[in-house]
C-alpha cells in the first residue's frame, strides 16, 4: 500500500505498542480523527486486527482514502488536509471480504455527564442503570449503541464480541476522568448483538466478563451479554398502578402464593421443559386467580447460572433470566397479572453474589463489589461473596437494581433474602473467623444503613409498594419506619411462628398437650413487627418433607392436619404466603428440576383440599376482620388459650367493624358439646369448617351456625355451645340482626 504519510507526522512505535497491548486507559487520544496542530493536517488512525487493507471513506463523495500500516500490522493511520464531516472505513481482510462501518472513536465518548458520575460517586445516582450498560441511541445522526461500565482499577477495559470476534484490541473504551467509568460508542451496533467486556488489570491478565449492568444475557451455560431495548413495551396497568400508589398494605389482604417459575409446571411431552414467561401468563394466572391469591411471589428471576441455586445465586441484577423468555415477555408477564388484579413481588438477593468468572467476583482484577478481607467478605457455607456495601458504588448498584424492578418491570414489591446474614458479621462464622465493627460489636453497620437507605428511597419513589424482609433473628424493628429506628421494611417473614407451627403439627396428637404452648407463644409478640406468616419452599426440601408428611396419623388424619393448620393461619394475625404444591397437598419434596406433582388431585382427599385452600383464601379476602387490624393489639383477642389437655384454642379476629371467632381442634378427638364465650348475642353462622365433607372431612358440625346463650362463659357475657369436629377449624361470624 502506498505510503502517505510523512515521517513527522507519524505516530510512534512505542505509542502504537502501547496502544495495541491494551496500556492507554484513553485511546481515543490515538484513534479516530486528530487535528495535528503544528501542520493543520488531520490524521486518522486505528486498530483493525486480521485486516489487509483499510480505506477512509467519504461518505458525501465516496472518495477513499487509504490508511497505511508498516509500523504495525494491525494499526492503520492516514493524514489528510481535512475530514470529511462523516466518514466510513472500509476493512478488507486477509481473505479478501469486504466490511464498511462508521468508526467508534469519530463520535463523542461521554454521553454520561459529570453530574451523572458524581452523583454515582456518592452513591446516589438511582437510576445510573439509564447510564451504565448498553444502550441503543443515535449519536450524529448514526444508530448505534453507548456502552459504559465501572471497573476503576483496571488497565484498559474493552467491548467485545462476535461482531470484532471477540478481540479486546478492536473496541477500546475510554476512561471517563477520575470516575472508574469506561465508556465507548460503537456506530452501527443493533440490538441482539452478543458482548462482554474484556477487562485487564494492571498486570494484563485478563477478565472477560458479563455486564454488571445488562439487561439481557444468553441462556446458560453461555455467559454473553445481549443488546436489548427495554422501552415501547405497551403497558395498560395505569390503573393498577394508581390504585397500589395510594395503597395502605397493612390494612389490605395480602395471600400470596409463592412460585419457582421452573418447576410450577412442565411441558412433559417437549423434553421436560419449563413453562415460557408467556406460557406462565396463560396457564399460572389464571390459577392463582380462581384460587383466590392476592399475590404472586417469584423465586428469584435476575440472571443466575446455576439452575441448583434456584435463583439465589445472582450474576445479572438487571436482567430476568432469558430461561423462561426475554424481558419483554417477562413484562407480557406482570401487565397480565395487573389486568388479572394480581401483584408481583420478587425474591432479591441483595446479601451475597457467586464466585463465577463471567459475574462480578474480582472483576477488575481486584475485589470490587466484594470486601477484600474474607472474614467479612465471604460466606463459607454458601460458597459466595459479600457485596462491599461501604463502598459508594456498589451501594449505588444495589439501590438500582432494586428500583430498575419497579420502574421498568413495574413489579409491586421485593422478598429481600437473607437479611440476616446481612445483618451480623459473625452470621455462621466460628470465632477467628470474623472481627468485630469500630465499636466492637457484631453488627454489620454498613449494611444496616444500606437496608435503612433501600427501604427509604423505595417508598419514596414506589408509595404503595411490598419491601419484604426475610430475617431469621430477633433483630428488633426490621419492619419499623427508618425514622422511628427501625430497618425501614414494611413486612417480615414470621419465622419463629413457622418453626413452632410445624414443630406442633410434626407431633403426634396425644402428645401436643405437652407442646401447646408452641401454638399460643406468638400471639405474645404479634405486634412488634409487621408479620408475614410464610410457609416457603425452605420448609420442603433437603429431606425436611412435604408439608402434608410432616403430619402425622393415616391419610385422613394427616390431610386433616394440613387443613387445621392452614385455618389457624389464617385466623392468625399476619399477612399469609404459601408455597406452590402446598396446596395439593403434594407428597413428594420439592424438585427444582420437575413440575409439581399435579397428578396427586386424582387421588382421594387432594382436590377438597385444593378447594379448601381456594375457599380459605376467598373468604380471608371477602372478610376485613382478617386484614384490617393485623398489627394492632386490638385486632387480636383470646377467647380460650388454656384449654391444654384438650388442646383447643379459641380467639376472637376483630376489623374495623366486625368480629370472626375461630375454634381450633389439634386432635382428633370430637367434642360434641364445647362452651365457648362470645361477645355479643345473636345468631352465629359457620362460615367454613374445615372438617366439611366437601374438604374430605367427617362432615362434623353446627348445621351452619348456633344462637348465643345467655350463659357468661371465658369472661364474655354469652356463649354458644358448639360441636367441635375432629382435627379442624371452625370459623363463625354473628350474623346482622334483623331490622
Amino acid at each position: 500500500m502506498q505510503d502517505t504519510v510523512p515521517e513527522s507526522l507519524r505516530t510512534p512505535s512505542e505509542d502504537i505498542e502501547r496502544l495495541i497491548r491494551n496500556q492507554y486507559s484513553d485511546p481515543a487520544q490515538l484513534l479516530g480523527p486528530h487535528l495535528l496542530t503544528d501542520s493543520g493536517r488531520w490524521a486518522v488512525r486505528t486498530v483493525q486486527p486480521g485486516a489487509q487493507e483499510v480505506y477512509l471513506v467519504d461518505s458525501e463523495h465516496g472518495k477513499e482514502y487509504p490508511l497505511i500500516n508498516d509500523t504495525h500490522p494491525d494499526f492503520f493511520e492516514t493524514v489528510l488536509n481535512q475530514i470529511p464531516f462523516t466518514y466510513y472505513l472500509r476493512v478488507v481482510n486477509r481473505e479478501g471480504q469486504s466490511q464498511t462501518f462508521h468508526d467508534p472513536y469519530a463520535f463523542e465518548q461521554q454521553v454520561i455527564s459529570d453530574f451523572d458520575l458524581h452523583l454515582f460517586g456518592e452513591g446516589n445516582h438511582h437510576y445510573i442503570y439509564e447510564k451504565l450498560g448498553a444502550h441503543p441511541l443515535t449519536m450524529g445522526g448514526v444508530q448505534g449503541v453507548y456502552f459504559a461500565v465501572w471497573a476503576p482499577n483496571a488497565r484498559n477495559v474493552s467491548v467485545i464480541g462476535d461482531f470484532n470476534h471477540w478481540d479486546g484490541r478492536a473496541h477500546q473504551m475510554v476512561a471517563l476522568s477520575n470516575s472508574g467509568v469506561w465508556s465507548l460508542f460503537i456506530p452501527g451496533m443493533e440490538v441482539g448483538a452478543i458482548y462482554k467486556f474484556e477487562v485487564k488489570n494492571s498486570l494484563g491478565h485478563i477478565y472477560e466478563k458479563a455486564d454488571p449492568y445488562g439487561f439481557h444475557h444468553e441462556v446458560r451455560p453461555r455467559t454473553g451479554s445481549i443488546v436489548v431495548d427495554l422501552e415501547g413495551f405497551p403497558w395498560r396497568d395505569e390503573t393498577w398502578l394508581a390504585q397500589r400508589q395510594s395503597g395502605q398494605p397493612h390494612q389490605q389482604p395480602i395471600a400470596i402464593y409463592e412460585v419457582h417459575v421452573g418447576s410450577w409446571r412442565r411441558v412433559v411431552e417437549q423434553a421436560n421443559r419449563p413453562l415460557t414467561y408467556r406460557e406462565l401468563a396463560k396457564y399460572l394466572i389464571p390459577y392463582v386467580k380462581d384460587m383466590g391469591f392476592t399475590h404472586i411471589e417469584l423465586m428469584p428471576l435476575t440472571e443466575y447460572p446455576f439452575d441448583g441455586s434456584w435463583g439465589y445465586q445472582v450474576t445479572g441484577y438487571f436482567a430476568p433470566t432469558s430461561r423462561y423468555g426475554t424481558p419483554q415477555d417477562f413484562m407480557y408477564f406482570v401487565d397480565q397479572c395487573h389486568l388479572a388484579g394480581i401483584g408481583v413481588i420478587l425474591d432479591w438477593v441483595p446479601a451475597h453474589f457467586p464466585k463465577d468468572g463471567h459475574g462480578l467476583a474480582c472483576f477488575d482484577g481486584t475485589a470490587l463489589y466484594e470486601y477484600e478481607d474474607p472474614r467479612i467478605g465471604e460466606h463459607l457455607g454458601w460458597g459466595t461473596l459479600v457485596f462491599n456495601v461501604g463502598r459508594n458504588q456498589v451501594r449505588n448498584f444495589l439501590l438500582a437494581s432494586a428500583l430498575f424492578w419497579f420502574d421498568k418491570f413495574h413489579l409491586d414489591g421485593i422478598r429481600v433474602d437473607a437479611v440476616a446474614s446481612m445483618l451480623y458479621r459473625n452470621y455462621d462464622r466460628p470465632d477467628g473467623a470474623w472481627f468485630t465493627n469500630q465499636y466492637g460489636g457484631r453488627e454489620h453497620l454498613e449494611a444496616i444503613e444500606f437496608l435503612k437507605q433501600l427501604n427509604t428511597v423505595v417508598f419514596n419513589y414506589y408509595p404503595g409498594a411490598l419491601s419484604i424482609a426475610e430475617e431469621s433473628t430477633a433483630w428488633p424493628m426490621v419492619s419499623w419506619p427508618v425514622y422511628t429506628g427501625g430497618l425501614g421494611f414494611n413486612l417480615k417473614w414470621n419465622m419463629g411462628w413457622m418453626h413452632d407451627t410445624l414443630a406442633y403439627f410434626a407431633t403426634e396428637p396425644a402428645l401436643r398437650t405437652y407442646h401447646h404452648n408452641l401454638m399460643t407463644f406468638s400471639i405474645t409478640y404479634v405486634a412488634s413487627e409487621n408479620y408475614v406468616l410464610a410457609l416457603s419452599h425452605d420448609e420442603v426440601v433437603h429431606l425436611k418433607g412435604s408439608l402434608i408428611n410432616k403430619m402425622p396419623g393415616d391419610l385422613w388424619q394427616k390431610l386433616a392436619n394440613v387443613r387445621t393448620l392452614l385455618g389457624y393461619m389464617y385466623g392468625h394475625p399476619g399477612k399469609k404466603s404459601l408455597f406452590m404444591g402446598m396446596e395439593l397437598g403434594q407428597w413428594r419434596e420439592w424438585d427444582f428440576e420437575n413440575s409439581l406433582d399435579w397428578h396427586v388431585l386424582e387421588q382421594p382427599g387432594h382436590q377438597p383440599l385444593q378447594r379448601y385452600v381456594a375457599d380459605l383464601n376467598d373468604l380471608y379476602r371477602e372478610e376485613p376482620a382478617l386484614w384490617e387490624m393485623d398489627y394492632t393489639t386490638g385486632g387480636f383477642q383470646w377467647i380460650d388459650c388454656h384449654d391444654i389437655s384438650n388442646s383447643v384454642v379459641a380467639f376472637i379476629r376483630t376489623g374495623k367493624n366486625e368480629r370472626l371467632i375461630f375454634v381450633c381442634n389439634f386432635t382428633p378427638n370430637f367434642h360434641s358439646n364445647y362452651r365457648i364465650g362470645v361477645p355479643e348475642r345473636g345468631f352465629y353462622q359457620e362460615l367454613l369448617n374445615s372438617d366439611a365433607g366437601e374438604y374430605w372431612g367427617s362432615g362434623k358440625g353446627n348445621l351452619g351456625g348456633k344462637w348465643s346463650q345467655d350463659i357468661c362463659c371465658h369472661q364474655l357475657p354469652y356463649s354458644l355451645d358448639l360441636a367441635i369436629p375432629p382435627l379442624s377449624v371452625l370459623i363463625l361470624k354473628k350474623a346482622p340482626e334483623r331490622p
